[in-house]
């Protein structure tokens, strides 16, 4: 049913949550394979992927052209879940994947449909339920939901759209862009990101947000965004 891809870069640590949560479903029949697109690590990332049984593979090229390089790869599920490796999905939560699933393809619209997941963070205190109730504001006004909340969208559509492009940063918006938020269903299971909001720097993350209101609101194309602001 599900290929899941996972794009990551010395993330041995969160990885080993990730690839954890996807065991239950995996059992259940709903994931059927585990392609890992590596950046080329030097920590025991793939030793990790291994004893998993994910299908490894290593590129130096950017983000978006490794997303891209995982989906080509992906051969036994029709659709296809990108996940990076710091965002562990909730328990339980591949029952309404599949749900989503099923429903979109009974009625017809697994080519015109894609799913994303509800954010939270690991983090207590009221900083990060502020930045949840952004992300979920963000993304439910915008249709555009963060990386770390994860895409499901059938091999079909992702095909039909173009897929990823090879852009360094902001590839899952650009992705998003293309799909559209009438096209955009959220789910109420949550990705939990271990990372705390702003733990990167409040200058870093400031220059993110101005970017993505660019691309989101403005609708200003992610390349252009990527060369006037890095």
């Amino acid at each position: 049913m599900i290929s899941v891809i996972i794009n990551s870069h010395n993330s041995e640590p969160d990885l080993a949550h990730t690839l954890g949560a996807l065991v239950p479903a995996a059992a259940e029949g709903v994931v059927k394979e585990v392609v890992v697109v590596d950046a080329q690590s030097d920590d025991n990332s793939r030793l990790l992927a291994d004893a998993a049984g994910c299908v490894w593979l290593e590129s130096p090229s950017n983000r978006g052209e490794r997303w891209a390089m995982g989906a080509r790869q992906a051969r036994r599920g029709d659709w296809l879940l990108f996940l990076p490796p710091n965002a562990v999905l909730e328990t339980g939560w591949f029952h309404e994947a599949a749900t989503f699933i099923e429903r979109a393809e009974r009625s017809g619209s697994a080519h015109r449909l894609a799913a994303a997941f509800r954010l939270r963070y690991d983090a207590y205190g009221l900083q990060a339920r502020l930045a949840e109730s952004f992300a979920v504001a963000r993304s439910q006004l915008l249709g555009m939901p963060y990386c770390n909340q994860g895409l499901l969208i059938h091999r079909s559509f992702y095909e039909a759209l173009g897929g990823h492009k090879p852009l360094p940063e902001m590839e899952d918006m650009d992705l998003a862009k293309r799909i559209g938020r009438s096209r955009m269903v959220f789910l109420r299971s949550a990705a939990v990101c271990p990372e705390p909001p702003f733990s990167g720097g409040m200058i870093r993350e400031l220059r993110k947000t101005v970017a993505r209101f660019c691309v989101g609101t403005l609708r200003v194309p992610p390349r252009l965004v990527l060369r006037l602001h890095g």
